[in-house]
């Protein structure tokens, strides 16, 4: 089913919206919780001009409201401490109530509590699925502490990959530069699940401090801790032109 003029699918329509990703927005469909002029969503529904969609009862907006949205990117130095989720598992505060941006913006993807340095976030759920798409292999570049001194071995088999036996993958080579004694650089291009703490874990060392300073064209530079940016007009267009160039593949 394509688009008709001024209508979009539901999924993506949320996503304009910057209410969640369109992944996201499949899960909240498929739970019931979307409506489109009261009638339940479902996943091909279409949100044409004058239409209102609410999530669990809260109004989003209406197809007329995505051509009048700028897009919000900011960069984060998100605190060790702070949660990437909204859910309330983790009782920690999470970075959405941390930076109180005057509209709806949420991470794109996460750090885990223990770990800090830069995160984006925006109101573009294209956006968010773009630099996430791990197909692509976007860069994201970090500051690693651990335990011991770096040996070379460690380092070889850090770039070559490690096999993780909790997750069942072997993970993909990258790109390590030693900093000083016991920390080093690393630039991934996955994101598994606390990926670098399991990769030296299973290496015998254990991570002290954890900073993200890189996602692909975007650096935390002199970003103080807990504050936020803007991005650039330059960076977002560099950004953009990027991931354009990986989707055309």
């Amino acid at each position: 089913m394509k688009d008709t003029e001024g209508a979009m699918r539901i999924n993506k329509f949320l996503s304009a919206m910057g209410y969640c990703s369109r992944r996201e927005a499949d899960r909240l469909i498929e739970a019931g919780k979307v409506t489109v002029n009261g009638e339940k969503a479902e996943l091909g529904t279409m949100v044409e001009p004058g239409m209102k969609v609410k999530v669990d009862g809260e109004t989003v907006g209406t197809a007329e409201d995505v051509s009048s949205r700028k897009t919000v990117l900011i960069a984060v130095n998100k605190p060790r401490g702070v949660v990437c989720t909204t859910s309330d598992k983790d009782r920690a505060p999470n970075i959405v109530e941390m930076v109180e941006y005057p509209e709806r913006i949420y991470p794109i993807g996460r750090l885990d509590k223990d770990s800090e340095g830069l995160m984006l976030m925006t109101n573009q759920g294209d956006l968010v699925d773009q630099i996430l798409r791990g197909s692509n292999g976007h860069e994201k570049e970090y500051l690693v502490r651990v335990d011991k001194a770096l040996t070379e071995k460690f380092v070889e088999h850090m770039r070559r990959g490690v096999h993780l036996g909790e997750l069942q993958v072997t993970t993909r080579p990258c790109k390590v530069v030693i900093n000083d004694k016991t920390s080093f650089y690393i630039t991934l291009t996955q994101g598994l699940n606390r990926q670098i703490r399991r990769m030296c874990e299973a290496l015998d060392y254990h991570v002290i401090s954890l900073k993200r300073i890189r996602v692909m064209n975007i650096r935390l530079g002199k970003l103080k801790t807990g504050t936020w940016r803007n991005v650039s007009p330059e960076e977002l267009k560099t950004l953009r032109s990027m991931l354009k160039k990986d989707a055309k593949g």
